[in-house]
């Protein structure tokens, strides 16, 4: 490995935003060490990347699993030296439920997808992204943070509300290393996240762009492009702050 080679990590690389984000950095410069647990898909990934000239690998894990993340964190750390960036993609909506009827079961699995995750990788990469250059972590929250989600969604809001003020933490606790720690709040963005309802209910899928001030559904590539800039060297006094890529969609219209 030469000292220049830059090491991003991105976290439920195989799909949507987050392969997105990885073929971005990829074209930065990156390295890329893609996680996710679809086996088959990180592969077909990898040799995709590659085909475009881009270093990656592949690493199967579940975010959830606190041994997995660390023992395959510090994996990824020991081969390369180091990580310069760690982008926390994992997660999502987990199912949906009202509180009277929330299982303490689904309550933890929301919160352990979305903020667990965010935790166990964060606390791994640590001491690698120290030996990094120009480190950062990257996660991801939500307008549902702030909005508390919809309905059946609410613990949901509460995982992304708890990364908010994680991100923030973070960025407190490792300033005196030269590590930042920012967040993404992607807005409607135009992923299979959405495929069943785009599929069975076009004309509500299609509508949701009349909220959105832009007039327009976001591309994984709209996240993929702030991912880039907050991993960079033109971002270096940029810390602690949450960046909203919905297109204007969090004021409503």
């Amino acid at each position: 490995m030469s000292s220049k080679e830059k090491i991003a990590v991105v976290t439920g690389a195989t799909g949507g935003i987050g392969f997105a984000v990885a073929n971005r950095l990829g074209k930065d410069g990156y390295t890329v060490i893609l996680n996710g647990i679809e086996d088959n898909k990180g592969a077909e990934r990898v040799k995709e990347l590659t085909a475009q000239g881009i270093k990656a690998e592949y690493y199967g894990f579940d975010v959830t699993n606190e041994e997995a993340v660390t023992s395959n964190i510090e994996a990824i750390g020991e081969k390369y030296g180091k990580i310069d960036v760690l982008v926390n993609n994992a997660g999502g909506l987990g199912g949906r439920s009202r509180f009277e009827g929330m299982t303490t079961e689904f309550y933890r699995s929301v919160m352990a997808l979305n903020l667990d995750s965010t935790f166990f990788a964060s606390r791994a990469a640590i001491p690698f992204l120290k030996k990094g250059e120009h480190p950062s972590i990257i996660n991801y929250t939500s307008n549902a943070g702030w909005t508390a989600g919809g309905p059946g969604a609410g613990i949901y809001g509460t995982s992304k509300a708890g990364v908010h003020a994680i991100t923030r933490a973070l960025a407190k606790d490792l300033a005196e290393y030269g590590i930042r720690a920012n967040a993404v709040s992607p807005g409607t963005i135009d992923t299979p996240f959405h495929a069943q309802i785009k599929a069975t209910k076009p004309e509500v899928f299609a509508s949701w762009a009349n909220n959105i001030m832009l007039g327009r559904l976001g591309q994984p590539e709209d996240v993929a492009g702030v991912i880039s800039f907050l991993a960079s060297k033109d971002a270096a006094f940029i810390t602690a702050e949450t960046i909203q890529i919905g297109g204007g969609q969090a004021l409503g219209i």
